[in-house]
């Protein structure tokens, strides 16, 4: 069997993980990130120049909100203390 090389995970799975990771076992808990952005002239020449933008993903976290959708989860229920 091939080795794998790639994880991938849902919203609410990282939300879970960071839960977890916290000890976090009370409230609805959703799905936080920071974007940066940044501009640069970029083209595949020097004639062929347009302004362009870079939007790097800066963090990736947990926020307390109200409701629960399919960016959040329960943690009382997912983490039970």
């Amino acid at each position: 069997m091939a080795e794998s090389t790639q994880f991938l995970f849902s919203y609410k799975e990282v939300v879970t993980a960071l839960l977890k990771q916290q000890g976090i076992h009370e409230g609805i808990w959703s799905l936080a990130t920071s974007f940066g952005i940044g501009a640069l002239n970029a083209g595949p020449s020097a004639e062929q120049l347009s302004p362009a933008a870079i939007v790097p993903l800066l963090a990736i976290g947990i926020q307390k909100v109200t409701e629960l959708n399919n960016l959040s989860v329960d943690a009382s229920v997912v983490n039970p203390g």
